[in-house]
């Protein structure tokens, strides 16, 4: 195959640059981003080769290149080939951990690689490719199922005379002609072209290629025609409202977007969906409520994905050394890296782009676009305070960030109406809160004094108490966004008790749903006896601020216990474990205040 003649310079003009630090990256540049993409899997290939000696599927891949050259480019950009190349190179130089795949199945995926190109430039070939648990996945073409009982063995793809098969000994999977049919033992993977003629978005739903998932390989899991029937009829109503309300965005899209790997549904609001820099062009999305959270996950990862092109190009962090400081990031429940800060920080600028222009939308219902809009605005601009100016950025970072940032100032400043703003702004102040209660604590010593502080009966707490929180990352800290669920169920007017809300969403207490609601006296009870019984309980301090806050607007206890939840979770643990009784919370964070 041939590598070394197919390698240009790449330059990013300032003006495809200019686009991309506003978030932005029309049709011309994704193709910049995409030249890049297409020498780095070359290079990458290479380099494989040179480790291993990819051996007699090199050679049936240069065949195949010279034959149908369209036909290698297209599987040299699918994203599971992108994935498996860097899981193997890893795998090789020791970067990884070993897993239980042996090390040659994952380079005998280059084998499968070969075959596929091969069938679709219709060469004549024989060719020796792995197994994994019975089944033979062809990158881009499909997936063959024999009996075999082993988890890894191998079998062989034989065509001639445009007849195919995938044979062991005793049993042979003949492939359909052509071969995009079901057929016994075959999974054909199914692609998708949804949309006009025009403006046609041609995407395959993968759900057999091993490298289709983020980070880890998993093995192939043919959908039923039901679900594959689901997922086309969601993907062409959010490509209608991408269409509608984001026409360049999915002109673009166009361009970088190849895949989407279906995962089963999640609880109510709370979808996942997971890209990766190796992967360009893919994606991993559960199935999701409606179209149009579809629709605003397809721009969040594809957010993604211009990002990781751009990083392939250019560096936006440096230094000799990755700093080990970590970060809130308002969309993940951990504390991050700076570079996982700047990836959610400009995928969740698209997201908040796209609520903020579905808020115009015909049909659109107004609550939830105008809540979505200011809720993701608050959280982005929490994150960009945090590290605009971080002098581990480069020029190029820097740039990035100061554009998103106006950008960002801009959005700031447009009206929401005054409910779906104080609701956003509840959210976004609660899940602050949840986090540092979660992962910052207060220096040990200080927790001391302050506890024999209380117990001689001190007025006030010592002033070591105050002093810098240290980040220890609570790995027991999930579902901090659980006042943003609450709050979609409210606004998409379920009318039902706030103890049967709370009873839908993982992760929150009756008194969670109380104030999501409004009822912010009734929450400040329920969280005050939540505390007495359950001292260690994190997020229910976080509560308790917001329903002080509510309630008693000039009492200084909220405001405390919003900022510095740390404080009085520390010590009022302390205490209890000290004298076997919990103190009562609301005494404590006035007792605090002073």
């Amino acid at each position: 195959m041939s590598t070394e003649s197919s390698l240009p310079r790449h330059l990013l003009p300032s003006a495809a640059l200019d686009e991309l630090a506003l978030g932005e990256g029309g049709p011309a540049t994704v193709d910049l981003l995409l030249g890049g993409e297409r020498s780095r899997r070359l290079l990458l290939l290479r380099m494989l080769d040179d480790a291993t000696d990819l051996g007699r599927a090199w050679e049936l891949l240069s065949r195949a290149q010279r034959r149908a050259p369209s036909v290698v480019d297209e599987l040299l950009m699918y994203p599971q080939t992108g994935m498996w190349l860097a899981t193997a190179l890893r795998r090789v130089r020791g970067a990884t951990p070993p897993d239980e795949t042996p090390l040659w199945v994952v380079l005998g995926h280059f084998s499968a690689l070969a075959a596929s190109a091969a069938l679709r430039a219709e060469l004549d070939f024989t060719l020796e490719v792995p197994m994994r648990h019975g089944r033979v996945p062809l990158p881009a073409l499909g997936c063959a199922e024999l009996p075999v009982t082993e988890p890894w063995a191998r079998a062989t793809v034989r065509a001639e005379g445009g007849r195919a098969v995938v044979e062991i000994p005793g049993a042979t999977v003949a492939l359909p002609d052509p071969s995009d049919r079901p057929a016994p033992g075959w999974h054909p993977l199914r692609r998708f072209a949804v949309g006009p003629g025009e403006r046609l978005l041609e995407l395959a739903l993968d759900d057999l290629d091993p490298y289709r998932t983020y980070p880890q390989p998993t093995e192939p899991q043919p959908l039923s025609e039901d679900a594959t029937a689901q997922w086309r009829q969601v993907l062409e109503q959010a490509w209608e409202v991408l269409l509608s309300e984001l026409p360049g965005t999915a002109e673009a899209m166009r361009r970088g977007l190849f895949s989407l790997t279906p995962t089963p549904a999640r609880e109510r609001f709370r979808p996942r969906s997971v890209s990766a820099g190796d992967a360009f062009g893919g994606l991993e999305a559960s199935e999701p409520d409606d179209a149009v959270q579809l629709a605003a996950t397809l721009v969040h990862e594809f957010q993604h994905t211009k990002l990781g092109g751009l990083l392939h190009l250019i560096p936006l962090t440096g230094g000799t050394e990755e700093s080990t400081q970590l970060w809130y990031a308002p969309w993940r429940d951990d504390p991050r890296p700076l570079d996982g800060l700047l990836q959610g920080i400009y995928a969740f600028m698209g997201v908040t782009g796209f609520w903020r222009v579905r808020r115009a939308a015909d049909g659109a219902p107004e609550a939830v676009p105008h809540f979505e809009f200011a809720l993701w605005r608050a959280h982005v601009a929490s994150a960009l305070e945090q590290v605009h100016r971080h002098p581990r950025l480069t020029p190029t970072g820097a740039r990035v960030l100061s554009r998103l940032q106006d950008r960002c100032a801009r959005w700031l400043a447009e009206p929401v109406p005054e409910a779906q703003l104080s609701l956003a702004r509840l959210c976004a102040a609660d899940q602050a809160t949840r986090w540092r209660a979660h992962h910052l604590r207060p220096p040990e010593p200080a927790v001391r004094e302050t506890v024999r502080a209380w117990l001689a009966g001190a007025t006030a707490p010592p002033r070591s108490l105050a002093a810098a929180p240290e980040l220890v990352a609570d790995p027991s800290a999930r579902w901090l966004d659980t006042m943003a669920v609450l709050a979609r169920h409210v606004l998409t007017g379920t009318n039902e008790a706030p103890e049967k809300t709370a009873a839908r969403v993982t992760g929150a207490l009756p008194a969670d749903a109380l104030l999501a609601a409004g009822e912010a006296k009734a929450a400040r009870a329920a969280y005050t006896a939540h505390l007495t019984a359950h001292p260690a309980h994190a997020t229910a301090w976080s509560g308790l601020a917001h329903a002080l806050i509510h309630t008693a607007p000039t009492d200084p206890a909220g405001p405390l216990l919003a900022h510095h939840p740390e404080r009085a979770r520390a010590v009022h643990r302390a205490i209890a474990t000290a004298t076997g009784t919990p103190p009562d919370p609301l005494e404590l964070a006035t007792w605090l205040t002073r």
